[in-house]
């Protein structure tokens, strides 16, 4: 799993957040936006970062 570590547009570290964010909007039931909230994310860029963060390392390299 590739994990995004920094926003490309400002250069915010976001991957602390990244965990917590990925178990609670895309795999739970909770609304994206109320969980960047909650964590602290204001940064439009930033948030762009994590919502639209797709894994594609299994993707890519199928072969292990």
């Amino acid at each position: 799993m590739m994990v995004p570590v920094r926003c490309f547009t400002c250069g915010t570290v976001v991957g602390e957040h990244w965990e917590e964010f990925d178990e609670r909007a895309n795999e739970g039931d909770e609304d994206p936006q109320e969980v960047l909230d909650e964590l602290g994310v204001d940064r439009y860029c930033c948030r762009r970062m994590l919502v639209s963060h797709t894994d594609l390392v299994d993707v890519v390299s199928p072969y292990q």
